[in-house]
């Protein structure tokens, strides 16, 4: 399958917003759910018959387009990763070498308890502003402190970061705690990014001495930026992926992970420092 990169294989989004736009925001109109074959003219070259049957039928979740112009900024996808080997994963990889093929950005954030529905508008709420924080740099320099690092007001009183992801888990973590339902209140994690695959962000928090739940969620952009670093965006949305089973987590649940378990996976993942892009920093969460 070769690469054109044209543009001119891509279809404007309707400007008057008519065909079921969810939202504007900062510039940027989106959209639900949208089919390949609706934002792409036609099977392009090097895109075989059968390719592009299969992939012309996929969807995304959400795509952002400009509001002027309607052209596609973004297409994005969340939900559980699929199965090696399942026809679900041969269908996603062929979509993303379609779109590939014609210059679509694609934005994937792969994980078991986040959705579209519940989380999609925030998420890309986050990445317009995200962007349009980075582009205002003066010229070539980027701006002074990245989105994700700006200081402000907390909703609990406090002074840190408020562009995180996970400061509302945070809160929740702490409220838990005092109620007795989690055996520590603090909120860890962890973020890498693949040298040859998508960024990895780990969360997780003690619900009994001996046990975690936890959460892995992963973000592969294609073609596109997200105006924060990958990995710390994977490893916020995991944490906002906590913060949603917190509501029904048990000491006694099934889906917790002994913390032995956690500590021997963090461990293994330090192993495979050199395949990841600058290396492995965590290596203080190895030690039980």
């Amino acid at each position: 399958m070769t690469s054109s990169g044209d543009r001119g294989w891509l279809r404007a989004m309707p400007a008057d917003g008519g065909r079921d736009a969810l939202f504007d925001r900062a510039g940027h109109r989106v959209y639900g759910t949208c089919r390949l074959s609706e934002l792409v003219q036609g099977r392009p070259p090097g895109v075989t018959g059968s390719q592009w049957g299969s992939a012309s039928r996929a969807a995304f979740d959400l795509v952002v387009s400009a509001a002027d112009t309607g052209r596609s900024v973004v297409a994005v996808a969340i939900g559980p990763v699929p199965p090696a080997g399942s026809t679900e994963q041969r269908v996603e990889r062929l979509t993303d070498a379609v779109s590939a093929a014609v210059g679509l950005p694609v934005l994937r954030i792969g994980s078991p308890t986040l959705r579209a529905a519940e989380h999609g508008r925030r998420l890309v709420e986050y990445v317009v502003d995200a962007r349009a924080y980075a582009a205002g740099g003066t010229g070539d320099e980027p701006a002074p402190v990245g989105f994700r690092d700006i200081l402000g007001r907390l909703p609990d009183g406090r002074t840190g970061p408020v562009n995180d992801l996970g400061t509302l888990t945070r809160a929740a973590a702490v409220e838990a705690y005092v109620a007795g339902r989690l055996a520590d209140p603090i909120v860890r994690g962890l973020h890498v990014h693949w040298a040859e695959g998508p960024a990895e962000g780990w969360s997780w928090v003690q619900v009994r001495p001996d046990a975690c739940l936890v959460e892995r969620v992963s973000v592969t952009a294609q073609r596109f930026s997200c105006g924060v670093d990958a990995a710390r965006l994977a490893e916020d949305l995991a944490t906002v992926a906590v913060g949603e089973r917190l509501r029904a987590v048990r000491p006694d649940g099934p889906d917790l992970l002994a913390r032995a378990d956690l500590t021997t996976e963090i461990v293994a993942l330090s192993r495979r420092r050199d395949e990841l892009v600058g290396g492995f920093a965590f290596d203080h969460l190895c030690a039980d």
